[in-house]
């Protein structure tokens, strides 16, 4: 595997090594050795799949109380797929990272605690599976609105699908601070 650190630290892009042949393709999507060796020593308990249609935006999510860290990959179609530092105090307080994951590219991304991270459906569907280092906690779930001007994320969609929460979320200003840097 090669790990790509990014302008932010703590968010990785991982490029599996894959091995094809005429049956189809091998490769290994984690291993806690590797991910040890490049600062990521994370212990995922929950893995979620979702489906969605071209336009799709899901985000700018996160949980205040139960924080997750979360590795992301697309396994059919294609996302643009994003992390905002939300830890104050932060020297990349409100920067963010985007990449592109596909099933055809095989990326993953490395999203820490301490970040909202959100995605865009830019192909005619994809499926998205990402493991969690912590549990699902309704009560903590927060976001930021996807639009908020202060990010400027060039999302590739001008008039996204939305849940209904995700179309009422505050901007990055108007957060809380879940999340200090230390």
């Amino acid at each position: 595997m090669n790990f790509r650190q990014t302008n932010i630290d703590g968010v990785v892009i991982i490029e599996p090594k894959v091995f094809g042949d005429e049956r189809g393709f091998f490769m290994e999507t984690f291993r806690r050795d590797l991910f040890r060796t490049q600062g990521i020593d994370a212990e995922f308990v929950q893995w979620n799949h979702s489906m969605s249609v071209r336009g799709t935006l899901r985000g700018l999510h996160y949980q205040a109380e139960k924080p997750q860290g979360k590795l992301v990959r697309a396994i059919q179609g294609e996302i643009f797929d994003v992390a905002v530092d939300i830890r104050f105090g932060s020297p990349t307080f409100g920067k963010w990272v985007a990449e592109v994951l596909s099933a055809s590219n095989k990326k993953q991304l490395f999203v820490p605690a301490g970040f909202a991270h959100g995605f865009c459906v830019t192909s005619a569907t994809a499926e998205v599976i990402y493991a969690c280092t912590d549990y699902y906690h309704p009560q903590s779930e927060k976001g930021i609105i996807w639009n908020d001007a202060d990010l400027s994320i060039p999302w590739p969609v001008a008039k996204p699908i939305l849940s209904g929460k995700d179309g009422l979320y505050p901007r990055l200003s108007e957060i809380s601070r879940d999340f200090v840097y230390q």
